[in-house]
């Protein structure tokens, strides 16, 4: 049977215990029994009222999390789901990794820092904690105040984690996105901009929105050759996207002009370095962004071929 598995990362007293809590006090566990392993012990405790259907289990050492370990609990307890309350001086790699066993499987991966001792814990356990952010799905700043708020999105933790839902507490209990909609998803400091296979998409978007951001900027990706059947036929290389399912495929691209676009055919993929500017165009019904190449040569296919939304 396989058995869903829920984690709650972090270092101690960043919140953890409390949102399993609620999580418990909504009824998660009513239905499903479930396994809680507890990797550490803060100040706060789970509250005994919450836990009828629901075997908590105590790991002292890093050591004990092993896959013989948890398949002796699946045996034990017979649980239809876990959580697992983790050690924040633990690498979450050794669960993932080493401990998990083939029928469990991770569903969430909540992580929770304290907005005051963040930036310390950055900056005196630098992996540990950027482990953390980079592998949640989740990532929840607690005991904010606007000071606070302000200085993380200074850091802008989206060049981390760009798919991870973020989200500032306040100690008045309200709760706001990270997000406010400015937030540049690549570092723009850098002397070329290397836009990862992967990442077309995001910045396609951003470049669609935010196209004076990126102006003058080096700018370096795997493109699909394509020229519009409108306008003239202008160049406008990219990437093709599934935006819902296999029977919508969208072609995400840019209009372009120079490095010898004129050579190169219909799907041809190629590895391009260029600038961007605005310009005003029918195809974008007034200003957009084009691309001034700078250096294009054929490549082999990006990985994935087919970007997805």
């Amino acid at each position: 049977m396989d058995i869903p598995v829920y984690v709650m990362a972090g270092f101690l007293d960043s919140g953890k215990t409390q949102f399993i809590n609620g999580t418990l006090s909504d009824g998660f566990a009513a239905k499903a029994k479930t396994l809680l392993l507890r990797c550490e012990e803060g100040e706060e405790d789970y509250d005994p009222t919450l836990l009828r259907n629901v075997t908590v289990v105590d790991l002292e050492d890093e050591e004990e999390l092993t896959m013989e370990f948890l398949q002796a609990c699946e045996k034990k307890y017979r649980p239809r789901q876990v959580m697992v309350e983790y050690n924040g001086m633990w690498q979450l790699e050794t669960l993932w990794n080493k401990a998990l066993p083939l029928n469990w499987f991770i569903v969430q991966t909540f992580t929770f820092f304290d907005a005051g001792t963040f930036d310390l814990y950055a900056r005196n356990m630098g992996q540990l904690a950027m482990e953390k952010v980079k592998q949640a799905d989740v990532l929840v700043f607690n005991r904010c105040d606007d000071a606070l708020a302000e200085n993380l999105r200074s850091r802008n933790l989206r060049m981390t984690n760009r798919r991870a839902q973020i989200y500032l507490e306040y100690e008045n209990g309200e709760t706001e996105d990270y997000l406010t909609g400015d937030e540049c998803p690549f570092d723009l400091s850098q002397e070329v901009i290397d836009i990862p296979d992967e990442d077309f998409g995001v910045w396609y978007v951003d470049v669609m929105d935010h196209p004076d951001r990126y102006v003058g900027k080096t700018i370096h990706a795997k493109l699909v050759m394509m020229r519009s059947t409108k306008y003239d036929k202008p160049f406008c290389p990219g990437r093709f996207a599934m935006v819902c399912c296999a029977n919508d495929i969208a072609f995400l691209g840019l209009l372009a002009k120079g490095g010898g676009l004129e050579q190169y055919k219909n799907k041809q993929w190629l590895d391009a370095t260029f600038t961007i500017q605005v310009e005003s165009h029918p195809a974008y019904e007034g200003p957009g962004p084009v691309m001034e190449m700078q250096e294009l040569r054929p490549c082999g296919k990006a990985e994935p071929e087919l970007l997805s939304y």
